[in-house]
């Protein structure tokens, strides 16, 4: 078997290719100097891109901000009902305290008349 592997023709493609080498090469130096440039340049875009990205989510978060006091503002002036009730439904509490300690000063005061009478 390992005669005939021996006389295995040899294809003449090999034999023609003619390996000769690049005109430009590059030296360990000069790599080295195309990588730290490459490097500096990714350094670049990433920084770029982080301030493009802190913009972006300042603007973002500037916008949410604003719309959430908003409606906190919103929500209080309808709460002492400064504002009037939005589709019906009324939470205005300023005249149902100002009702209950009405109420209560009014007892006490009748309370203290009746005290003082005595």
């Amino acid at each position: 078997m390992t005669d005939k592997i021996k006389n295995l023709p040899i294809s003449d493609v090999f034999a023609k290719v003619n390996f000769k080498m690049p005109e430009t090469t590059y030296t360990k130096s000069e790599v080295d100097g195309l990588i730290a440039a490459a490097l500096a340049e990714a350094k670049a875009i990433d920084e770029a891109s982080m301030k493009q990205h802190n913009r972006d989510a300042t603007v973002i978060s500037m916008i949410l901000g604003f719309s959430v006091l908003a409606f906190f503002v919103d929500g209080l002036l309808r709460l002492l009902g400064v504002v009037p009730p939005f589709m019906g439904i009324d939470i205005d509490i300023l005249d149902k305290i100002t009702q209950r300690v009405e109420g209560d000063i009014l007892q006490n005061l009748s309370n203290i008349k009746n005290v003082i009478k005595q």
